[in-house]
């Protein structure tokens, strides 16, 4: 094999590992992807054929049959590959920069099949047989290429038939707890907590509003009516309801001063324009559920915190604070307003959990700094449930913690991970490359924490689904189901633990003014 042909080997083995590391593992998440189930086992399978091709071309030339064997596994490569650009444009939208990089993997790799095919037509003619051979580094770099699309393959196959176990719930059945026929105004409504929201909604029966900047990119369709700004709903439209979860994704980089910024105006803005709609509209909304976050107490240690705790000073603090001061101005206009307190939301299509999900599934996850910081968290559909029950509750009044009752230190949130997944959670994230690389973002976000319990909820006779972390976590990654066993030990916990949480919030309640 000549130097060329090494060459052009090395370039496609820099692509593909590009392709299916940043488009298949961290843009388009295919193996947490139901829909991606065929695609998935054609990876899978392809990425084994490399394996035995760079392993075999590696280290040692096939004469005879063999030679015949491997422009076997080559046509058969080349069909999986033709077979895969179809099933993708069946069931996914790709990004532009993925359907560039098919086409240079298609071109390289004709280049490759040029040179190489016509020596190994060279080899059918010597006796059956392998040749042991070595060629240096280009050799070590077969290896290194043949274990990493080895490991892939095995895990998509693998997820590939976790597949089925990853299909949520019927989200009809979460709308169904809005009695009635609602005509809801949703903004936000392409988030990751909008988008289960809305098909909750839609999936029930209720009328959507949804607000979104970009129609063709957030693709959605009727019964939903979308519009791109709040002017354009007239002044006599009928609107129940308004959800207000727009605002600056807050975790997608370092925190900034103009991070900071366009995170506090985005919401403060949009709140204000709520407010101006609800104003003007002719009939009045019943409700306003405005978004905010648990970043209100600010960083705490054990100090266990409902709806009346104390708030430590931080940029978190200063958001939240801002932003439902914002949409408690509503309440002048004869509505009641709802502020929900949100945790960290368990979900494997966004969220900070579905960007631990691929380094836990390779095993190489564990807690982030000391691991001893409390994770108030919330499982998806229990967050979507507790808005709609803040939208139908008329006892649900100004902050409501969205947290689970059980809330738990990153240590154990790392390790009920690592066994939902069955892998190890032992590599831990050090703190100080994590402040160096995310200032106050990691400090606020990833190693601070707070105590958090949902006491309004349960005082108002909300009930969680999933109170437990654990159970939470292998509904979301698809593990197969535990033996009975033990099971109902752990809801008596969960149940005692909520009677707690209801006693305690009751007597702040009670003694609110």
């Amino acid at each position: 094999m000549t130097d060329l042909l090494w060459t052009l080997v090395a370039l496609q083995i820099a692509m593909g590992a590009f392709d299916t590391l940043f488009h298949h593992e961290l843009t388009e998440r295919l193996a947490w992807k139901p829909s991606q189930k065929s695609e998935l086992r054609l990876h899978g399978v392809r990425n084994l054929i490399y394996a035995a091709l760079f392993l075999l071309l590696g280290w040692a030339e096939p004469k005879g049959a063999l030679a015949v064997a491997v422009l076997i596994l080559l046509v058969v490569e080349v069909a999986i590959t033709l077979t895969d650009f179809v099933e993708e444009d069946h069931t996914r939208r790709l990004p532009a920069s993925e359907r560039v990089t098919h086409t240079l993997l298609a071109l390289n790799y004709g280049a490759i099949l040029t040179l190489l095919v016509p020596l190994l037509v060279g080899w059918i003619s010597a006796p059956t047989g392998l040749t042991g051979v070595s060629h240096g580094l280009w050799s070590l770099m077969m290896t290194a290429a043949a274990i990493g699309v080895a490991v892939f393959g095995l895990r998509d196959l693998a997820a590939s038939n976790r597949s089925e176990r990853l299909v949520q719930p019927d989200p009809a059945a979460m709308g169904r707890d809005l009695p009635g026929r609602r005509r809801v105004l949703v903004t936000g409504a392409t988030g990751f907590i909008g988008r289960r929201l809305i098909a909750a909604l839609t999936g029930a029966g209720h009328e959507v509003i949804a607000l979104v900047r970009n129609p063709k990119a957030a693709d959605l369709s009727a019964p939903i009516t979308v519009v791109t700004d709040l002017r354009q709903i007239a002044d006599d439209a009928r609107i129940d309801a308004v959800i207000n979860l727009a605002g600056e994704p807050i975790s997608d980089s370092p925190w900034t001063l103009n991070k900071r910024r366009r995170i506090l105006r985005s919401r403060l803005k949009m709140t204000r324009d709520v407010r101006r709609l609800i104003a003007r509209l002719r009939v009045r909304p019943e409700v306003l559920v405005s978004g905010s976050a648990i970043g209100w107490y600010g960083l705490h240690q054990d100090q266990t915190l409902d709806e009346t705790g104390p708030a430590n000073p931080c940029f978190s603090h200063r958001l939240c604070h801002a932003w439902e001061q914002a949409a408690l101005r509503t309440e002048a206009l004869g509505v009641r307003v709802v502020t929900v307190r949100i945790g960290l939301v368990l979900g494997a299509d966004g969220g900070m959990l579905s960007k631990l999900l691929t380094p836990f599934e390779f095993g190489v996850g564990g807690p982030m700094g000391s691991g001893r910081q409390w994770m108030s968290w919330i499982a998806l559909d229990d967050c979507v449930r507790l808005i709609l029950h803040a939208v139908a509750e008329p006892r649900v009044i100004g902050p409501v913690n969205a947290v689970a009752p059980n809330p738990v230190t990153n240590r154990d949130l790392s390790r009920a991970l690592g066994r939902a997944l069955n892998r190890p959670a032992l590599l831990a994230a050090p703190a100080a490359p994590l402040r160096l690389a995310f200032g106050d973002f990691a400090e606020e976000l990833l190693l601070g924490g707070q105590r958090v319990l949902p006491g309004q909820a349960l005082a108002t006779g909300f009930r969680f689904r999933h109170p437990e972390v654990e159970d939470a976590l292998r509904a979301i990654v698809g593990a197969r189901p535990r033996p009975a066993t033990g099971a109902k030990g752990g809801k008596r916990l969960s149940c005692l633990t909520a009677g707690h949480a209801v006693a305690h919030v009751e007597g702040n309640i009670s003694s609110r003014p």
